[in-house]
């Protein structure tokens, strides 16, 4: 964490293994870095409680490779979301502890050990065909450090499928429902659960879905309580708002101060 590093600097310039110059040196690329093309944010770690993650889509893979090698010496766990098989090849060549899920199309460079939460973060997927945004989800929850369990494939089209693991709905601490077509299954599920429901909608479905607006606007309108909705496939920023939230459920568990 950048922290470590801070305190790190700062103890060797009260021991004098450095010098004020040396300090400075040290210290000024940690907000953050200017490679031109990407200002590599360092104290994302410190401000937000997790490191920067980098977005794979859009980027040319050299990009993506300076800015793997700025963070690296920071010693996080390094997450590259969107990475095509291709992409992935060519980052293969320049670093050796790479992690690749191809379903969750998501990079992970081990630096540090995970410390996983006790309380578990459950990710449904409404069908087959929405695994790969539940796996970007499941796979940076993860990397964030959650225990977490998948149920997929247990949308309305069998709701008894559903029914059939209310043991594992209620055993999580919040919920991530991923569902193309109309949606629904981000309402069935909030109206069965006391927790959190961060509700996916997909691109997957025929031509009234509108390429997952359908969805999208089947979970905004939902009447359940307790569910809220992120952008169409981005399993990412579900898995860290669900990540936020059981870290602070952690924290309170632990009697520990969240600030």
């Amino acid at each position: 964490m950048q922290s470590d590093a801070i305190k790190a600097v700062l103890a060797q310039l009260k021991s004098g293994a450095i010098e004020v110059d040396t300090a400075m040196e040290k210290l000024k690329n940690l907000p953050f870095e200017d490679l031109e093309y990407a200002k590599v944010d360092h104290h994302r770690g410190l401000r937000n409680g997790y490191p920067e993650v980098i977005l794979g889509q859009g980027k040319s893979k050299e990009h993506i490779k300076g800015i793997v090698e700025a963070m690296l010496p920071h010693n996080t766990n390094i997450l590259i979301t969107r990475v095509e098989p291709e992409v992935h090849a060519y980052l293969a060549q320049h670093f050796d502890d790479l992690q690749y899920e191809e379903t969750a199309r998501i990079i992970v460079v081990h630096r540090r050990q995970i410390q996983f939460t006790e309380h578990q973060i459950l990710v449904v997927s409404a069908g087959t065909a929405d695994i790969a945004v539940a796996e970007e989800a499941a796979v940076t929850a993860e990397t964030l450090g959650n225990n977490v369990a998948r149920l997929y494939d247990v949308g309305v089209a069998g709701i008894h499928r559903l029914l059939l693991n209310r043991e594992a709905m209620n055993q999580a601490s919040v919920l991530i429902v991923v569902a193309g077509m109309e949606g629904a299954l981000a309402s069935v599920v909030g109206g069965l659960v006391d927790k959190p429901v961060i509700a996916v909608p997909t691109s997957v479905g025929y031509g009234a879905s509108f390429g997952g607006l359908s969805a999208l606007l089947t979970m905004l309108n939902s009447c359940a309580s307790g569910v809220g909705v992120v952008n169409i496939d981005n399993g990412f920023g579900a898995a860290f708002l669900a990540s936020t939230i059981n870290r602070q459920i952690e924290l309170a568990a632990k009697g520990g101060d969240s600030r």
